[in-house]
């Protein structure tokens, strides 16, 4: 019985089922849905990873659909800020304390007086006898350069390669006065030419000027920066030193690595006062921006203080042209300031420094685009030929420049030069009469018309002819074109009387002046690179030219019988 009992409980008890305990009971369970994750938590790794991708693949095809709409070009605009707005007055703040920095940075007079006695303190001694390797000659000139600095310390002086400016923002800048003309101080024109020459007899005595070797560099460099500060360690790298010519010994001069650190500060104070005027702050200036820079010049500059006050808007006008013509090749109607800084122009215009009129010749006053002379002789001339008095030449008016002695084939050209060219078509304007379809040169195309005639021999100047020679706009001149234009040369040459002459022969010899690349056509590159593509643009545009070119030899040998006597 009671095994029987025995039995019938032992299977009733395994014929129920056992429990199994709750997932969420069991440890590695909850471990495992920890570590994964079940979908509701922040803590999972795995929905993050899922979220992450979902985020990256709506960004990617966010780009993709943006791609499609915007096309193949991508969009570079953006619009600058408004005047007054939040963004530009912040844009000009940042701007200004930029220019700050940077100025205060730089050494000023004092400074570079400080740096002069180091030099010259250090220089190289002579073990034997104890003296300084320096002549009488030499010495005198240190004597000399020494009375100069002391000169001009503290005061800034207007010539590019001398220039010693103080800090930026000083002054009136400090409590929001306008520019004065306290900022530009007097250029002492005859303190830079005496220093002027004292640059001049380096070369004569660089074997005996006073020399450092590179631990002399270095010791001075240690000098300098206990002196003035760390703001001059910057000039004793030992890659400046190694830009200057050395002697047998390793030794370097001290005067041309002195007139380098002058030339740097001059140069980078220049170009701090032309950003201030740079509105945009896209490191270009425009027309009225160069104007206003060279208006700030001219009471400072010896030979134009007495400029008549009714004259100053057209001289900036047309001085400010030249810069444009050199340092805005593609006409975009801004010249870059560091092209500016480095161009022969700004270089020119500050050898008006001088004080003495008698120093400067009549004929370097000519010479020189931005004298006074030859700012009013281009008003006097443009007027001359302006016979209907409306503001612009016609081809028929144009004609009478140089005496007439420009070709009839040059003066159709230059007058429709920038009709053609649709880059230069905002620079001609219809005749105020407007007759017809006719098209006449207004005051600014007369500029390129003149200085394109007066520097032949750059390549500015030379493109700018180049388009007027290219008849068919082919960018290449055949033996036909220069057949063309030599045609209305030899005309006129035979009309003043002179001996008859055969075109080919100057076809010729045009073409071996050139020697192109191409035996059949002359490019751009062929008159740029033959070093003659002034004279022989000459000789196809003017008479006098191609008769200057025919009596070379004869105008040589005048020119150099003075010198003789």
């Amino acid at each position: 019985m009671y095994s029987g009992s025995s039995d019938g409980e032992g299977h009733e008890s395994s014929s129920a089922p056992r429990k199994i305990p709750p997932p969420a009971s069991m440890l590695w369970v909850r471990n495992l849905r920890r570590y994964i994750g079940t979908g509701a938590g922040l803590g999972s790794e795995a929905l993050m990873e899922l979220e992450t991708k979902r985020i990256l693949f709506d960004i990617f095809k966010e780009k993709q659909q943006k791609s499609a709409e915007a096309g193949a070009i991508p969009s570079f605009y953006k619009k600058k800020p408004e005047e007054g707005s939040i963004s530009n007055r912040v844009q000009r703040l940042a701007k200004y304390r930029f220019l700050k920095k940077q100025s205060d940075l730089l050494l000023n007079a004092d400074d570079l007086d400080a740096m002069w006695v180091c030099l010259r303190e250090n220089c190289v001694i002579d073990d034997a006898t104890g003296a300084e390797k320096i002549s009488d000659s030499s010495r005198l000139l240190m004597h000399d350069m020494g009375l100069m600095l002391d000169f001009i310390r503290g005061t800034k002086i207007v010539c590019i390669h001398l220039l010693i400016l103080d800090p930026f923002l000083s002054g009136a800048r400090d409590s929001g006065e306008e520019r004065t003309s306290d900022w530009w101080l007097n250029p002492v024109g005859s303190a830079l030419q005496r220093f002027s020459a004292l640059i001049l007899t380096h070369n004569r005595l660089q074997e005996s000027y006073r020399r450092m070797n590179y631990e002399d560099f270095c010791h001075i460099a240690s000098v300098c920066t206990e002196q003035i500060g760390p703001k001059c360690r910057r000039f004793f790298s030992p890659s400046n030193f190694m830009k200057f010519e050395k002697d047998e010994s390793g030794r370097i001069a001290i005067l041309p690595f002195y007139l380098y650190v002058m030339r740097t500060v001059s140069l980078t104070q220049a170009r701090i006062d032309m950003s201030e005027l740079d509105e945009d702050s896209d490191g270009f200036l425009q027309s009225h921006e160069m104007e206003a820079y060279i208006r700030g010049l001219i009471p400072n500059l010896a030979q134009l203080r007495d400029m008549p006050s009714a004259f100053v808007q057209m001289y900036c006008r047309i001085a400010a042209h030249k810069f444009f013509f050199f340092c805005d090749p593609h006409r975009r109607g801004k010249a870059c300031i560091k092209k500016i800084l480095l161009s022969n122009c700004l270089q020119e215009l500050m050898e008006l420094h001088q004080e003495s009129e008698e120093e400067v010749t009549d004929t370097e006053q000519a010479e020189n685009w931005f004298s006074l002379t030859s700012a009013q002789r281009i008003c006097d001339m443009f007027l001359a030929l302006d016979k209907d008095m409306n503001g612009t030449l016609s081809k028929q008016e144009l004609r009478e420049y140089a005496d007439g002695t420009l070709t009839d084939i040059f003066i159709e050209r230059g007058t429709n030069l920038f009709y053609s060219f649709a880059a230069f078509d905002e620079h001609v304007r219809r005749g105020k009469t407007g007759v017809g379809n006719a098209r006449e040169m207004d005051f600014e195309s007369f500029l390129d018309f003149v200085l394109a005639l007066e520097n032949k021999d750059t390549p500015e100047g030379l493109t700018y002819l180049f388009r007027c020679l290219d008849l068919q706009g082919r960018g290449y001149l055949t033996t036909a074109d220069i057949h063309s234009l030599f045609r209305d040369v030899h005309q006129k040459w035979i009309e003043g009387g002179n001996y008859e002459l055969c075109i080919e022969d100057v076809r010729d010899e045009i073409w071996d002046m050139v020697k192109p690349v191409d035996p059949l056509r002359i490019t751009l590159s062929d008159l740029l690179g033959c070093k003659q593509g002034g004279t022989v643009a000459s000789m196809l545009i003017d008479v006098r030219g191609f008769w200057a070119h025919d009596n070379r030899e004869n105008l040589l040998q005048e020119e150099e019988e003075p010198e003789e006597e």
